[in-house]
Protein backbone atom coordinates (compact mmCIF):
# COMPACT_ATOMS: atom_id res chain seq x y z
CA UNK A 1 0.00 0.00 0.00
CA UNK A 2 1.30 3.44 -0.97
CA UNK A 3 1.57 5.99 1.81
CA UNK A 4 -0.66 8.97 1.26
CA UNK A 5 -0.06 12.53 2.35
CA UNK A 6 -2.49 15.33 3.01
CA UNK A 7 -2.13 18.61 1.17
CA UNK A 8 -4.00 21.86 1.55
CA UNK A 9 -4.08 24.30 -1.34
CA UNK A 10 -6.24 27.14 -2.53
CA UNK A 11 -7.31 26.48 -6.11
CA UNK A 12 -8.95 29.29 -8.04
CA UNK A 13 -10.02 30.91 -4.78
CA UNK A 14 -11.35 27.77 -3.10
CA UNK A 15 -9.63 25.91 -0.27
CA UNK A 16 -8.99 22.25 -1.07
CA UNK A 17 -7.70 19.52 1.21
CA UNK A 18 -6.90 16.11 -0.28
CA UNK A 19 -5.00 12.96 0.52
CA UNK A 20 -2.75 12.06 -2.37
CA UNK A 21 0.12 9.81 -3.32
CA UNK A 22 3.42 11.63 -2.66
CA UNK A 23 4.58 11.12 -6.25
CA UNK A 24 1.47 12.63 -7.88
CA UNK A 25 2.37 15.36 -10.36
CA UNK A 26 0.70 18.74 -9.95
CA UNK A 27 -0.81 18.52 -13.45
CA UNK A 28 -2.37 15.14 -12.59
CA UNK A 29 -3.68 16.52 -9.30
CA UNK A 30 -5.30 19.45 -11.11
CA UNK A 31 -6.82 17.32 -13.85
CA UNK A 32 -7.54 14.03 -12.09
CA UNK A 33 -8.21 14.95 -8.48
CA UNK A 34 -9.86 18.32 -9.09
CA UNK A 35 -11.41 17.73 -12.53
CA UNK A 36 -9.99 20.97 -13.95
CA UNK A 37 -9.14 19.81 -17.45
CA UNK A 38 -8.25 23.18 -18.98
CA UNK A 39 -4.65 22.56 -17.94
CA UNK A 40 -3.25 20.24 -20.60
CA UNK A 41 -0.60 17.54 -20.50
CA UNK A 42 1.65 17.97 -23.48
CA UNK A 43 5.20 16.71 -23.27
CA UNK A 44 5.68 15.69 -19.60
CA UNK A 45 9.15 17.26 -19.74
CA UNK A 46 8.49 21.01 -19.33
CA UNK A 47 9.29 21.75 -22.97
CA UNK A 48 5.86 22.73 -24.32
CA UNK A 49 4.24 24.78 -21.53
CA UNK A 50 0.71 23.47 -22.13
CA UNK A 51 0.48 22.65 -18.42
CA UNK A 52 1.41 26.15 -17.17
CA UNK A 53 -0.48 27.33 -14.09
CA UNK A 54 0.19 29.97 -11.47
CA UNK A 55 1.61 28.71 -8.19
CA UNK A 56 1.41 31.65 -5.85
CA UNK A 57 2.46 34.52 -8.08
CA UNK A 58 4.74 32.48 -10.32
CA UNK A 59 4.05 30.74 -13.62
CA UNK A 60 5.10 27.09 -13.37
CA UNK A 61 4.96 24.07 -15.62
CA UNK A 62 2.84 21.70 -13.57
CA UNK A 63 4.11 18.54 -15.27
CA UNK A 64 7.45 18.85 -13.50
CA UNK A 65 6.23 19.62 -9.98
CA UNK A 66 4.80 17.28 -7.43
CA UNK A 67 1.40 18.22 -6.05
CA UNK A 68 2.96 18.00 -2.58
CA UNK A 69 5.25 20.89 -3.53
CA UNK A 70 2.16 23.08 -3.87
CA UNK A 71 1.07 22.37 -0.28
CA UNK A 72 0.09 25.59 1.48
CA UNK A 73 0.07 27.64 -1.71
CA UNK A 74 -2.50 29.06 -4.07
CA UNK A 75 -2.92 27.65 -7.56
CA UNK A 76 -4.63 29.47 -10.39
CA UNK A 77 -5.64 27.53 -13.49
CA UNK A 78 -7.22 28.76 -16.71
CA UNK A 79 -10.64 28.07 -15.15
CA UNK A 80 -9.82 30.55 -12.39
CA UNK A 81 -9.35 33.55 -14.67
CA UNK A 82 -12.93 34.01 -15.82
CA UNK A 83 -15.62 35.32 -13.50
CA UNK A 84 -18.72 33.27 -14.21
CA UNK A 85 -19.62 33.85 -17.85
CA UNK A 86 -17.33 36.88 -18.09
CA UNK A 87 -14.04 36.04 -19.78
CA UNK A 88 -10.75 37.45 -18.54
CA UNK A 89 -9.31 40.04 -20.98
CA UNK A 90 -6.67 37.51 -22.07
CA UNK A 91 -9.27 34.86 -22.83
CA UNK A 92 -11.39 37.37 -24.76
CA UNK A 93 -8.40 38.71 -26.70
CA UNK A 94 -7.34 35.19 -27.73
CA UNK A 95 -10.81 34.71 -29.18
CA UNK A 96 -11.03 38.15 -30.79
CA UNK A 97 -7.51 38.20 -32.24
CA UNK A 98 -7.40 34.54 -33.34
CA UNK A 99 -4.69 33.67 -30.82
CA UNK A 100 -5.72 30.05 -30.91
CA UNK A 101 -6.25 27.40 -33.49
CA UNK A 102 -6.31 23.87 -32.15
CA UNK A 103 -6.40 25.32 -28.62
CA UNK A 104 -4.05 22.82 -27.03
CA UNK A 105 -1.40 25.34 -25.99
CA UNK A 106 -3.85 28.15 -25.30
CA UNK A 107 -4.36 27.69 -21.56
CA UNK A 108 -0.63 27.57 -20.94
CA UNK A 109 -0.03 30.61 -23.16
CA UNK A 110 -2.73 32.58 -21.36
CA UNK A 111 -1.42 31.64 -17.93
CA UNK A 112 2.17 32.63 -18.69
CA UNK A 113 0.94 35.84 -20.33
CA UNK A 114 -1.19 36.61 -17.27
CA UNK A 115 1.80 36.15 -15.00
CA UNK A 116 4.03 38.26 -17.22
CA UNK A 117 1.58 41.12 -17.73
CA UNK A 118 1.08 41.38 -13.97
CA UNK A 119 4.82 42.02 -13.68
CA UNK A 120 5.17 44.07 -16.85
CA UNK A 121 1.81 45.61 -17.84
CA UNK A 122 3.32 47.75 -20.60
CA UNK A 123 5.24 44.97 -22.33
CA UNK A 124 6.17 45.49 -25.95
CA UNK A 125 6.00 42.82 -28.66
CA UNK A 126 9.60 41.68 -28.19
CA UNK A 127 9.13 41.35 -24.43
CA UNK A 128 5.93 39.38 -24.95
CA UNK A 129 7.70 37.04 -27.36
CA UNK A 130 10.45 36.49 -24.82
CA UNK A 131 7.91 35.86 -22.04
CA UNK A 132 6.12 33.13 -24.00
CA UNK A 133 9.30 31.60 -25.39
CA UNK A 134 9.00 28.63 -23.02
CA UNK A 135 5.60 27.70 -24.48
CA UNK A 136 5.24 25.98 -27.82
CA UNK A 137 2.46 26.44 -30.36
CA UNK A 138 2.56 24.29 -33.45
CA UNK A 139 -0.36 26.00 -35.22
CA UNK A 140 -0.29 29.79 -35.17
CA UNK A 141 3.20 31.05 -35.92
CA UNK A 142 2.93 33.19 -32.75
CA UNK A 143 1.96 36.51 -34.38
CA UNK A 144 -1.71 36.14 -33.46
CA UNK A 145 -0.73 35.03 -29.95
CA UNK A 146 1.43 38.13 -29.48
CA UNK A 147 -1.39 40.28 -30.95
CA UNK A 148 -3.79 38.74 -28.43
CA UNK A 149 -1.52 39.35 -25.46
CA UNK A 150 -0.78 42.89 -26.58
CA UNK A 151 -4.52 43.60 -26.93
CA UNK A 152 -5.30 42.05 -23.55
CA UNK A 153 -2.64 44.16 -21.82
CA UNK A 154 -4.57 47.31 -22.77
CA UNK A 155 -7.76 45.98 -21.22
CA UNK A 156 -6.01 44.59 -18.16
CA UNK A 157 -4.45 48.03 -17.57
CA UNK A 158 -7.89 49.63 -17.92
CA UNK A 159 -9.32 47.16 -15.37
CA UNK A 160 -6.51 47.93 -12.91
CA UNK A 161 -7.12 51.67 -13.36
CA UNK A 162 -10.86 51.17 -12.71
CA UNK A 163 -10.15 49.22 -9.53
CA UNK A 164 -7.73 51.86 -8.25
CA UNK A 165 -10.18 54.66 -9.13
CA UNK A 166 -13.02 52.86 -7.28
CA UNK A 167 -10.82 52.37 -4.22
CA UNK A 168 -9.75 56.03 -4.17
CA UNK A 169 -13.39 57.21 -4.42
CA UNK A 170 -14.43 54.98 -1.52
Amino acid sequence: MVNRIKIKVNVNGKDVEKEIEPRLLLVDFIRGELGLTGTHVGCDSSNCGACTVLLGNKAVKSCTLLAAQANGNSITTIEGLSKGDKLHPLQKAFLDKDGLQCGYCTAGMIMVAHWYLKKNPDANRDEIREAISGNICRCTGYDSIVDSIEEASKHMNEQEEEIVTRQVKQ
